[in-house]
């Protein structure tokens, strides 16, 4: 794989892979026309979302992308752990094509940075901005550098064609302060707008959160974005101090987003939106004209059974995520050793889950 070395970011030229590598050395989409194979309600509900009263103000064009659901990428792997990067494209198209998704997102977790090398890191993020070709918005994620090798992977993902960074700071044994962090951000952020995941604050406690993020807004414009994961009183408290500047989105469940629609949210994180995603947008729908009573429906009858089965296989929700997207025909249910992957006996009681909940 060859790495452009002409290309420039917005700070001057970016730096080659060898580059990156080594800096540790250094310093909403429109609805889906079909709805629910056979659920009556859903193919009815097939006109676009009423427009959110979120959609202007700072940041539109990201509130635009990351309003709605949105997808967080699984990578996917042959039987034998390299790097499917024919599924990647298989799967980068029906999140574009299929589901009408506006952003591309990869994460920590869902893209199993956890089984990448830094090199596949920066590989699977080029593949997937060359791929998307600029149809929807790309947000990158790290492993959780430090500093100096943030922000040369930040000038990386803007010379690759990344819009966004999903900043995830190392914090072993709480080895970070309130300055060190806003200082590794802000260094982060002169290259490329970042998104802040909440994560490793769990336990840090709500109120190391709240100040990190009060400071991050005063202190640090580059940051505009937030996919929360902690929820709960400290969530709610972050949408009233920071809704206004920030574009807020739920790391996952509809249960959680439907907790941040009081106090003013964009988006979520979708499980849906990458297999079934009339059932996503069907949620979104009642969302956007205030149907409350049909939002909590869809949580009721699809969301909460189908976390509540993945939660439940061996390996848990990730195998069985893997396992989904082979069924549904976009990649193998494969993931790198130690991790578990599906057997076949656990594939066919997948199927015949999702098929007696309408959900394949």
């Amino acid at each position: 794989m060859k790495w452009d070395k002409s290309s420039v970011s917005r700070s001057g030229p970016g730096p080659s892979r060898r580059e990156f590598l080594t800096a540790s050395a250094a310093a909403t989409g429109a609805a889906i026309a079909s709805g629910l194979a056979g659920d009556s309600q859903a193919n009815a509900a097939t006109k676009p979302p009423a427009k959110s009263n979120r959609s202007a103000g700072p940041h539109a064009e990201f509130r635009a992308a990351l309003g709605g659901p949105w997808p967080s990428f699984h990578t996917p792997f042959t039987r034998h752990g390299e790097i499917d990067f024919e599924a990647v494209r298989r799967m980068v198209d029906f999140l574009i094509e299929e589901a009408k998704a506006k952003a591309v997102v990869l994460t920590w977790g869902d893209s199993l940075c956890s089984l990448l090398t830094d090199d596949e890191v920066a590989e699977l993020t080029q593949a997937i901005c060359r791929h998307v070709k600029k149809r929807a918005l790309v947000v990158a994620a790290d492993r959780q550098w430090w500093t100096g090798k943030e922000v040369a992977f930040a000038r990386y993902c803007v010379e690759v064609g990344a819009d966004m960074l999903m900043v995830l700071p190392p914090d072993w044994a709480a080895s970070t302060t309130l300055d060190t962090l806003v200082a590794h951000y802000a260094a982060v952020a002169e290259h490329i707008p970042v998104m802040l995941v909440t994560n490793y604050l769990v336990k840090r406690g709500d109120q190391f959160g709240l100040d990190l993020a009060k400071r991050l807004v005063k202190e640090v414009p580059g940051v505009v974005a937030v996919k929360d994961d902690v929820c709960g009183e400290f969530i709610r408290r972050l949408c009233l101090e920071v809704g206004d500047r920030w574009v807020l989105s739920a790391g996952g469940q509809k249960q959680n987003h439907m907790n941040m629609v009081p106090y003013g949210v964009d988006g979520y994180l979708s499980t849906f939106i990458s297999f079934k995603p009339a059932i996503a947008w069907q949620y979104w729908r009642a969302i956007e004209e205030g149907d409350l009573d049909a939002a909590t429906a869809v949580i009721r009858d699809y969301d909460m059974p189908l976390f509540d089965y993945l939660l439940g296989v061996e390996g848990s929700f990730d195998a069985a995520v893997h396992g989904i997207l082979e069924l549904t025909g976009q990649a193998g249910r494969w993931r790198r050793a130690p991790y578990y992957s599906l057997s076949d006996p656990q594939m066919e009681q997948l199927k015949e889950f999702l098929t007696k909940r309408r959900m394949l």
